[in-house]
């Protein structure tokens, strides 16, 4: 994801000379799906051609060792280049201009345009466009969702009345009053007080305040490019953040989950310090203290008031940090890097499937097993996990909870006896009654 934006920037400047191909090769089962590759296509908007390299073939004839890898061909077809990693515009910028200008000295650049009919060209509007995360308001009957590829926070009703629309729908880093104020694809969302909003705007690689009296939007944390390196925190606004996917408040601060860092942040709210709280960088799967934890990618956050639960989602696990004892970090169900499936029971016999979204209730765990289409119930003492709702299959279907169909479900949020779950790949937010276990689709009305 974080490869997109910058060659994006490389495909409109040589839009005449450079042709993109992207190559596929899933490391989850629920990746390799054509349909699932379709939907990721039209989540981030991508305009080239995509191959889904489900068997690895082409990873493994052009020797690829690492995710992502960037594969350079001449106009006669020979490998010139490889790099393997991130990639930042102005690094290849220079690169891709020496190629051109050699190539281009032999007669051999083509500049014949190149035309798609793109994946998103083939779809219809909807209200809603890949909601990563919901907040339930049980107070304010309330309902916060990050619509992310429409980079805007809808707020509705938990009957499906739209309120408010927070955000002009263009991505962009732009404060200002919420017509004005712009988004990039926003996920997790905190509540403080019932009257401020938190928004983490993963594109924007910051965290922003709403105050919903007047709907100001505000940055609070982060310069508003991806940090390029690892650091130690500081001031707020002055530090650069790596993709934060989820934000949830406890005890005066804001806690982050930074996944580009493979960490979790913390935010102090009266002083705007903003600092790594566990992880040490390493992405792996790894307890004990703090700066020694390893995580992988963390997705989404909740808290008790005295831990702070979290879907690691590249481990496929659930795991807290102590937040009474100095944030040791423990793992409730998952094992590593490669271990995943969809396995029910109990401790180290479990099995998920790149989980994203996490709430507590009544001193239970709910996950959305994404991958696998469900939501799970996970009893932390016991270690015991166990499917609430989802049939497994994609697909989307209301009715009893075993037999209802999700499709990479996101987050979720319990308020008053009820599971709000963002059922992103279906542009829908999901109710799960959790006293008869039926479920239903809320219909926005605008």
């Amino acid at each position: 994801m974080h490869v997109f934006p910058q060659l994006r920037k490389l495909e409109e400047k040589y839009s005449a000379e450079l042709a993109v191909v992207g190559v596929h090769s899933a490391k989850f089962d629920a990746e390799r799906s054509t349909a699932n590759v379709r939907q990721a296509v039209l989540r981030y908007g991508i305009e080239h051609p995509v191959v889904n390299d489900s068997a690895f073939d082409v990873w493994k004839s052009y020797t690829v060792g690492a995710w992502p890898t960037l594969m350079f061909v001449d106009p006669e077809g020979k490998v010139i280049g490889k790099h393997e990693g991130e990639i930042t515009f102005d690094a290849f910028d220079g690169v891709l201009a020496e190629m051109v200008r050699q190539f281009d000295e032999r007669g051999l650049i083509d500049r014949r345009p190149l035309s798609f009919v793109t994946e998103r060209e083939k779809e219809s509007g909807a209200p809603l466009s890949f909601p990563g995360k919901v907040l339930a308001d049980p107070t304010g009957d309330r309902l916060f969702i990050a619509d992310s590829n429409h980079h805007r926070v809808v707020v509705a009703s938990t009957g499906g009345q739209v309120r408010d629309v927070i955000g002009s729908g263009e991505a962009g880093p732009a404060d200002g009053a919420s017509g004005e104020a712009q988004f990039d694809d926003p996920h997790g969302l905190a509540m403080v007080d019932g009257d401020t909003l938190y928004v983490a705007d993963a594109g924007n690689h910051a965290i922003r305040r709403v105050e919903l009296a007047t709907q100001n939007v505000k940055t609070i944390a982060g310069t508003g490019e991806q940090a390029t390196g690892f650091h130690r925190g500081g001031t707020g606004t002055q530090i650069a953040l790596n993709s934060p996917w989820d934000v949830v408040a406890a005890r005066g601060a804001l806690y982050i989950a930074m996944a580009g860092f493979h960490q979790l942040w913390r935010l102090d709210l009266a002083t705007a310090e903003v600092r790594p709280f566990a992880g040490s960088g390493r992405e792996g799967l790894v307890d004990g203290p703090p700066a020694a934890a390893e995580l992988a990618q963390p997705n989404g956050l909740a808290t008790d008031g005295s831990r702070l639960y979290f879907a690691d989602s590249e481990t496929s696990s659930v795991r807290y940090g102590d937040l009474d004892g100095g944030g040791m970090v423990n793992t409730i169900v998952g094992q590593d890097l490669f271990s995943f499936g969809d396995v029910d029971g109990v401790g180290d016999e479990v099995r998920l499937q790149h989980p994203q979204g996490i709430d507590v209730w009544k001193g239970q765990l709910y996950i959305t097993d994404t991958y696998n289409n469900k939501v799970k119930r996970v009893s932390p003492g016991e270690r015991r996990v166990v499917t609430v709702v989802g049939a497994g299959s994609t697909g989307f279907t209301d009715g009893a909870a075993g037999l209802a169909e999700l499709h990479e479900p996101g987050g979720l949020s319990v308020a008053n006896g009820k599971l709000y779950v963002a059922d992103t790949n279906n542009h829908a937010i999901r109710v799960v009654d959790l006293e008869s276990w039926e479920v239903s689709t809320l219909e926005l009305v605008f």
